[in-house]
């Protein structure tokens, strides 16, 4: 219960006779200012590579990440010159990712064939695990235990194609990299297309996952390398948002940030620039040998398992995808490499 003496602690003058504001005021407001105008991190080296298997894997990329129990779940996709798939790992400390046995999903259900960037989550109203994936459509499989690997249903998809929008503002491009986020009311699925639109569609979550709307151009830039791929939506407070979005720049990807009180926008900017960016190699200390130039597709890890996707803006660490930047190959023989960032915030 708010009372003078709570007030004042908090640097509120008291007027006599006027309605006393709600705890929830305060703590909405400093959740609403938590974010510091400039953003400083620190880097791992690189953690996690492809394995001397047999797979002939050349990248490991675009890592979902969930903390279950103490546990670390990634999903992330496998590259090579053949094409993409999709790998499962686990394990209890970052410092023993790289030991972590791979488990290949082209064993499970999902099968074999184009699949990349997933993102994983807990649906609460079905009790089941959502992995959403792109292969060539917006995809989906189901499984109740995440950490049983094969229990992965086969691929269904969002849309029965290239949804109109999109595919008439496709050329040059791909369809890319979706992410859905819920509230209270509706699913949202977002997507890019690599040609600088962020795209948005929604259902009820009683429907979800089905009925998708027609996507809506959530936000676009003239440029399309300063609205690239590769989007992350959070939630960070009650009805507050935090959107990532990766983008190319001078010297290697980075991510751009805005802020809202709504999934579906608009959005303000936070840290938006490359010269002033959420995430990138301007504003990362490695604690060793710079091994990265390039900050790229990943996950913040969250606070939450469930379809909120919610974070502590107090304590940030994203899992992304990097690269030795004096390698000289094709796009799908890049040696991607996983590396663990963290934000000591100076507002908390």
């Amino acid at each position: 219960m708010t009372n003078l003496k709570h007030l004042a602690l908090l640097g509120a003058a008291v007027v006599p006779g006027l309605a006393l504001p709600k705890a929830a005021d305060f703590l909405d407001s400093r959740q609403a200012s938590v974010f510091p105008s400039k953003f400083e991190w620190t880097s791992t080296d690189a953690l996690v590579g492809p394995k001397n298997d047999g797979r002939g894997i050349a990248g490991i990329k675009d890592p979902s990440i969930i903390l279950k129990d103490n546990v670390y779940h990634v999903f992330a996709s496998t590259a090579k010159d053949e094409g993409y798939n999709l790998v499962y790992f686990n394990f209890t400390n970052f410092k023993d990712a790289g030991k972590a046995p791979f488990y290949y999903l082209d064993q499970s259900s999902i099968g074999t064939g184009y699949r990349a960037a997933p993102e994983v989550f807990y649906f609460a109203p079905q009790k089941l695990w959502y992995l959403v994936y792109q292969n060539g459509n917006a995809a989906y499989s189901t499984n109740p235990d995440i950490s049983n690997p094969k229990g992965w249903t086969a691929p269904k998809t969002f849309y029965n194609g290239t949804p109109k929008t999109i595919e008439d503002r496709l050329t040059g491009g791909y369809w890319v990299d979706m992410w859905v986020i819920c509230d209270d009311k509706n699913c949202h699925l977002f997507s890019s297309d690599d040609n600088g639109r962020l795209y948005r569609s929604q259902t009820p979550v009683s429907q979800f996952p089905n009925g998708m709307s027609e996507p809506v151009i959530a936000m676009e830039e003239k440029r399309k390398e300063d609205m690239f791929e590769a989007s992350n939506i959070y939630r960070y407070a009650s009805g507050k948002y935090l959107l990532l979005v990766e983008c190319i720049g001078s010297t290697g990807r980075y991510f751009r940030s805005w802020t809202s009180t709504d999934i579906a926008g608009p959005w303000k900017p936070l840290a938006d620039k490359e010269s002033n960016p959420f995430l990138g190699a301007s504003n990362v200390k490695f604690t060793g040998k710079q091994w990265t130039k390039s900050i790229s597709h990943g996950e913040l890890i969250r606070t939450s398992h469930d379809q909120t996707l919610s974070i502590d803006p107090c304590k940030m660490r994203y899992l992304y995808q990097g690269v030795d930047p004096t390698v000289d190959v094709s796009y799908n023989s890049l040696p991607w490499r996983l590396g663990l960032a963290e934000h000591k915030n100076p507002a908390c």
